[in-house]
Parts: structure tokens; sequence; C-alpha cells
């Protein structure tokens, strides 16, 4: 059954290629591999009779949407898989077709891997800027009819046949926002599409997430942990108190005495472990289980806030601020600070620390400029739908300073979106509209939900601690898996030997191979439903 809503007269061909997947030589190695990209002629509005969008003149046409596919391990009859490139350009999603679940897929069952860039990133913008009224298009609605449009029109240049939906098994996976919306393309238009894998997918979300930080507080070394949580207690003190000059002499000890709002100077200490809006350092959600693709860096900063063995000229730099607290040392205080000074700092490089190029996030005119940017279009999605705003807890101990809450976040929103003729954000993210979806409690058949236990975004996850039991209701059709030990969608990552991997990973994998084969075994049935 095709969507109801595409016209006649745009059922033409709508793809159009500069070339197949390269050709490299047979001894370039596949972790190398690059794409060739494809061009597809994608709907500017899937919904012409829906007000919301149709109210505005730029409804309607198409617009050029980029994707790129590997057919490597193809032979006919096989499934395609589309891996959704999220929050993020295509080509930095080609590690999935090399090496990653795609490759793993296509191996096990003779399938054709494509990537589809989301409409609003990379260079898939339907216009030529991101006013708010340009923006009216970038909704969770919008992006996944995307994807069951596409693969109900899509062509791949030197494929004989038709490989479009639903003929042929089309197979989606998503990591993060794209496993959300890999979750929900296949609940919505399941007619069309036959599955889906979504991973860390934020399915449940609130406008405000200080539990992201619960992972860390859990699972990251407890003596860092301790230090830094009992240093921000100290702050927080500080701050209640209102005690300017002591602020002031804190913040200078982190090299950072011109960050003006004590908002943005508490972000940006907490840079090395994570905070709202945009990071610089590779924090606890950059960690992987491949080094190829993570970083290490959470640790070697834990390794420094937690050094016995520092030197004297560090460790002093505890005492800096001990007659604020009765004479206590504000242990591992100088070694927090050394770190965000030599190389937390020195990623801002410009100088200018309180800019909004840097730490400061106060230029309201900076916030409101209207580049196509993905850092423009993924605020703009949190703003308008998915909320999720990282803050602090308001109980119990916290890795960031108390004072970051929701309205600091918001205040991004407003500056940077202001009202347009037919488009303007809500006053706080809908999120009730987005959860309205099934929030924890979304199924769909052949829909497959897996997750890491010490992913910072698992709370909003299938796997959440919030959630309904998990374990004892997975099935063929409504799969779901928990990887002890991991963190975000690090199943979407491989070595091109499934049975090298560490035995967590390989297990999950295996896992995916054979659920999917399972699926495919039940196509034909299916199929003949839906033609």
């Amino acid at each position: 059954m095709k969507l109801s809503w595409v016209s006649i007269g745009l059922l033409a061909a709508v793809s159009r290629h500069v070339g197949a997947m390269q050709i490299k030589t047979r001894d370039t190695p596949r972790d190398q591999l690059q794409y060739d990209v494809n061009y597809f002629d994608q709907l500017i509005n899937h919904f012409p009779d829906d007000e919301q969008y149709s109210k505005s003149p730029l409804s309607n046409g198409t617009f050029t949407q980029r994707y790129y596919f590997d057919s490597t391990y193809y032979k006919p009859g096989g499934p395609v898989y589309l891996y959704i490139s999220g929050e993020t350009s295509g080509p930095s999603r080609f590690s999935n077709l090399q090496t990653g679940i795609i490759q793993i897929l296509m191996e096990a069952t003779n399938g054709l891997g494509v990537i589809l860039e989301n409409r609003y990133y990379g260079e898939s913008y339907p216009f030529a800027t991101s006013t708010t009224d340009e923006l009216l298009f970038l909704t969770t609605n919008q992006t996944i009819a995307d994807n069951a449009y596409f693969a109900q029109h899509a062509v791949f240049p030197g494929i004989d046949g038709d490989l479009t939906a639903p003929g042929t098994p089309w197979i989606l996976y998503g990591g993060s926002l794209a496993g959300a919306q890999t979750a929900l393309s296949v609940k919505v238009h399941g007619d069309v599409l036959y599955g889906g894998i979504a991973s860390s997918a934020p399915i449940k979300v609130d406008v405000g997430y200080p539990e992201w930080y619960n992972p860390i507080l859990k699972y990251a070394p407890q003596d860092c942990v301790a230090r830094v949580t009992r240093i921000v207690d100290n702050f927080d003190q500080l701050l209640a108190r209102n005690q300017s000059q002591a602020i002031q002499e804190f913040k200078t000890l982190f090299g950072l005495e011109s960050v003006t709002d004590n908002r943005d100077f508490a972000t940006a200490i907490a840079d090395p472990i994570g905070n709202p809006g945009f990071y610089f350092s590779s924090t606890w959600q950059e960690l992987n289980w491949n080094d190829t693709y993570g970083s290490r860096d959470f640790f070697y900063f834990c390794g420094n806030v937690s050094d016995i063995d520092a030197p004297e000229e560090i460790t002093q730099v505890d005492y800096a601020l001990a007659n604020y607290t009765n004479g206590e040392p504000w242990v591992g205080l100088g070694s927090y600070a050394n770190y965000v000074k030599t190389y937390t700092r020195p990623l801002c490089a410009s100088g200018d620390y309180n800019s909004n190029d840097c730490f400061g996030k106060q230029n309201a005119t900076a916030w409101a400029e209207i580049e196509n940017t993905s850092t423009r279009s993924y605020l703009y999605t949190s703003c308008v739908e998915q909320g999720a705003y990282i803050d602090a807890p308001k109980e119990g101990p916290s890795l960031l300073s108390r004072v970051v809450d929701t309205s600091y976040e918001q205040q991004w929103c407003t500056w940077a979106f202001a009202p347009g003729k037919y488009n303007s954000i809500p006053p706080t993210p809908d999120v009730e509209a987005y959860n309205g979806f099934g929030g924890y409690n979304l199924t769909a058949d052949r829909l497959a939900f897996i997750d890491g236990d010490q992913d910072v975004w698992n709370d909003l996850c299938y796997h959440s601690t919030f959630a309904p039991p998990r374990g004892s209701v997975s099935t063929d059709l409504h799969p779901e898996f928990l990887i002890t030990g991991a963190g975000h969608h690090w199943d979407s990552y491989g070595i091109l030997n499934v049975e090298a991997e560490p035995q967590f990973i390989r297990e999950a994998h295996l896992w995916e191979i054979k659920t999917v084969k399972k699926w495919l075994k039940d196509f034909g049935s299916w199929k003949a439903t839906k033609l």
C-alpha cells in the first residue's frame, strides 16, 4: 500500500545519482571504503491536508536528500537495510556500512545497505537558511514519513530489479535520535517498512533530564565521583550564600574568571564529564568498546582528579578556598582545576572564554543566527518536541552545579527561534505529543529494542529504570536486548569479525543476526498481505 498523501504527479522517478559505490582496488581495506553520493527528491511536506504545515507557502515541492549505498554483499531477493543517519551528516555514518552493524547484517543475509541523510542535516536542507518558518517541517512525523517514502521510491544505480518497499523487505536501524526515528517509523509506517532495530532510542522524554548523569555516578571510578560531587556541593554552597568574592576565586582557579554567568561557568567545568548543550570534550558518552570510534578521555580526566600522587603545587590548591568551608580542604580541587586549565580551556581556539563560540552562552544574537547547521537543527527539535534538557538533580549527589536547571536551555530556544509568520515554538517542548507514540510502552511488530545499561540516555529508552519490567516479554515479533556494561548504541560498531569481538558485543550482534533472519523467513506471508 502506498502512502495515502503521495500525489500522482510525484510518483515519477525521484532518484538522481552521481554514481554507485566507488570501486577501489582490491587491496583497499573495507574500513576505508568511500561511497558516492546519490540524490533523492524528497517531499517537503508529506501532509498537505494538515493545517500545521499547509498554512505555509513553503509547504509545496521537494528538496534534495542525500543517500549512500553499499551492494558488496547483495544478491537478488536480499533485504535492504536502511541506516537512519540521525543528527549528523550521511558521510559521518560510513563506518556502519564499512564495518558496523549494517555490514554485519548485509554479510549475514546478502543484503544491501543504505544511509539516508536526515532532513535538515548534512546537505539535505529544504531551504538555504533555517529560520523559524523554514524549520516548520522539521518534525518527527515528517522525518519518519521521509523514511517510508524513500523506501517506496528509492533507486540503486547498477542494481537490477525493483528493490522498493513493500515488495522488498526494508529493515531500519538507528541509534540515539535515529533509534527513536527507527522505532516510530516502524510503528507508524509498518505497512511499508518491514522491521527495525532501535538502539539507545529515546522513546519517552521529559523537559528536563538530570538522569543523564546517573550511569556516571554509578559506574565511573568512585573516588573520582566522590571528589567531583563534593566540589560541586561546596561551590553550590557559595552560590546559595551569594559569596561573590569566593565564587570569583573559584572561577579563577580554573582559569575561567572571565566567564560571567555562573551557569555558563558550571557547564564549562563539567565539560570533561558532559554538560547541557554542546560540549568540547570526549565524555562518558564518547566511551566505546572499539577504540577506533571512541575516546578514553573521561578516564584520563578521572585519573587526574583522583591522583593521590599529584605534585604539591597541585594539591596545595585544595586548600585555596578552605576558609569558606571551616578549614576543610576541597579534596581534588587542584587536580580538577589544573585539568580544565590544561586540557579543556585550549579547546576554545579563540581564547575568548565568555563567547558563545566557547563557554559563554549569553549572546542572544549568536543563538539567532539562521545558518543551516546540525547544531541549530538539533536544538530546534529539542525545543519543539523532545526536550531532555540536561540539568542538575534537585536532590542527591550531582556532578553538575544545581544552578543549572531547565530554564537555562529554554532561554537558548527563546533566543534562537523568534516567532515567524507561520511557525513559532511552544513555551516548553511538547513532550506529551512525542510521548503519545507510546513512550516506554511503544511497540510494533518486528521492532527490536537494544540498549546499554551504562548509557547516559538509557532512562529515556526501552530499558529505562523507570520503564515496566523487561526481560520476560521478548518474542520474535517484539524482541529486546539489554547489553550489560555497554554505552550509547555500542552495537552499531564492528570490526569485520563478529567472533573476535568482546563477548558482550559479540552476543548482541549474534542476537541481531538471528532476530533479522527470523523476520526474513516470514517475509513472504507478510508481503502477500501488502501487494
